[in-house]
């Protein structure tokens, strides 16, 4: 290794600590996100799971009784409720993360896109 790379790979590493401490001072500063915050966030993400699946079953059972088929479409509708609410969850999450680590927010993810 070079002393060139050497020092590129010194400087990332120091920018990736002094991020990680930047987020962890940005948290003592905040002390509003308790564990409650944690309970809370966790209860969004499984009620943006589960009401897409149970929509999708509903649905699928209704069309089953009135349209009856060799495939069922309360699985088949399971199935794409519980897809659409993962990926619900998933880009939820992912735009509070980045909120969380812009520093720019407190991390509501209220912010404009």
């Amino acid at each position: 290794m070079s002393e060139d790379e050497n020092e590129k790979a010194r400087t990332a590493f120091s920018r990736e600590i002094s991020a990680q401490a930047a987020r962890k001072l940005k948290g003592r500063r905040n002390p509003n996100r308790d564990v409650w915050f944690g309970l809370g966030m966790m209860g969004l993400v499984g009620w943006s799971v589960v009401v897409p699946t149970l929509a999708g079953a509903a649905l699928g059972i209704w069309l089953d009784h009135r349209h009856p088929g060799i495939h069922s479409w309360t699985l088949t509708l399971l199935i794409a409720g519980l897809v659409i609410g993962c990926w619900n969850a998933w880009r939820w999450v992912a735009k509070e993360d980045e909120a969380m680590r812009d520093g720019d927010g407190d991390g509501d993810g209220d912010h404009n896109d």
